[in-house]
């Protein structure tokens, strides 16, 4: 063992320089500042397009008693609203035939309406081009209901409005506040998860394609092969992310008041949670890196490995998704299922942690995440060394043993 983790180390220690101090690598941690840059260019261009937008209306056939009720109970209901406004309401003058004034309003280009509403508060009719359960007919509904409310039973004049005492804390603010936090620590997990780890899919393909490989063999274990190459690039991730972590501390300082103390805080405090974050981000890393380091090792050409991008990409959505079942939940058999299974447990772990302040289980879900790197480690090498490097017996599928003996 001590041989295979120094022959690791000289693999580490070659494939971290060689890539840590090339040109390339300046563009690598840049990469994550032109998404940022696209997200800030497009959410400044929809919040433009949202603040030019006009809400839709509907013309309003009715006297101006009528019309004033049915404003002021969109008024009152204007709270319910959510990202969207509430219609707009436009009173016109009633005339002498409703359905053509109807028509009219309608087919009016100028003064484009979404429909019409007519009768009054005693018998309301509308008419327009929209969907008979849909947004624009429910809240016309609710103004309507509203109105005959207010008509029927008017508000007093100096009544008393609701009285409201704030506090800072609340058990409901506190546990929806972890819950974003998990679902947060889950997503940053997962996005770094994302970018880093595919690029261990094309890392024998250099040493395959010009023969180094069978000199590596010759000379290493092809345990310390694999642990070398997943230790590299760990750590050459973990560069990325000291300097990215410490662009973004950076830019909450500035842009954030009260900086990081100004987050919703996770149960298990932040010192605590930013140290699992990092101690999880490597566990996931090696998990889903060992995995990917031994189904990229199967791989001859670059094509192949392009192949295989899309569906470990897939894998990894899923992984995140089985996790975040369980944000909210911590005691369901979602949250333990997604706990004990080795390639998502990093993710529930982390959200574990928002929302539970007990350390015990982190210890016992580390101990379990490195026995499943070790064994996956080892599958992933023997796998190589048999269907590679053909060290080990030869296994051939039954079409291959039938094509031998003919030939």
């Amino acid at each position: 063992m001590p041989e295979t983790i120094r022959a690791a180390f000289v693999i580490a220690r070659r494939d971290f320089t060689a890539t840590v101090f090339s040109k390339t690598f300046l563009l690598f941690l840049l990469g994550p500042l032109f998404p940022i840059l696209l997200g800030f260019t497009f959410g400044g261009i929809g919040a433009r397009v949202e603040q030019n937008s006009v809400p839709p209306a509907v013309a309003v056939i009715a006297s101006p008693a009528d019309f004033r009720l049915l404003q002021q109970a969109r008024e009152r209901l204007s709270p319910l609203a959510d990202d969207r406004p509430f219609v707009e309401l436009r009173r016109v003058a009633p005339g002498s035939d409703p359905a053509r004034q109807a028509r009219q309003l309608l087919s009016d280009d100028a003064n484009p309406v979404l429909g019409v509403l007519e009768g009054g508060l005693f018998a309301p009719h509308f008419t327009g081009a929209v969907s008979a359960d849909g947004r624009t007919v429910r809240q016309v509904g609710m103004f309507v209901a509203e109105a005959q409310r207010l008509q029927v039973q008017p508000l007093p004049p100096g009544g008393q409005g609701l009285a409201v005492t704030l506090t800072r804390t609340s058990s409901g603010s506190v546990a929806f506040a972890r819950e974003i936090t998990a679902r947060l620590g889950q997503t940053v997990l997962f996005v770094l998860t994302i970018l880093l780890a595919g690029m261990l899919l094309s890392q024998l393909i250099e040493e395959k394609s010009n023969k180094v490989i069978e000199v590596l063999a010759a000379a290493v274990p092809v345990d310390s092969i694999f642990l070398g190459k997943l230790f590299a690039m760990l750590a050459m991730s973990l560069v990325g992310i000291t300097v990215w972590a410490s662009a973004g501390a950076a830019a909450i300082a500035i842009w954030m008041e009260g900086g990081l103390g100004a987050m919703p805080p996770p149960a298990i405090g932040w010192p605590v949670f930013l140290v699992l974050t990092l101690v999880y981000f490597s566990m996931s890393y090696l998990l889903i890196g060992a995995t990917f380091l031994g189904i990229g090792a199967q791989a001859s050409t670059v094509r192949e490995v392009q192949t295989l991008s899309m569906p470990v990409t897939m894998a990894q959505v899923v992984l995140f998704g089985f996790a975040s079942l369980g944000v909210g939940k911590p005691a369901s058999a979602e949250a333990i299922g997604a706990a004990v299974f080795p390639l998502s447990s990093p993710f529930a772990m982390i959200g574990r942690a928002a929302e539970q302040a007990a350390l015990w289980p982190h210890l016992l879900a580390l101990a379990w995440q490195i026995l499943w790197v070790v064994l996956i480690l080892r599958i992933a090498a023997a796998i190589f060394r048999r269907s590679v490097l053909n060290s080990g017996p030869s296994r051939r599928w039954f079409w291959q043993k039938r094509k031998a003996n003919l030939s």
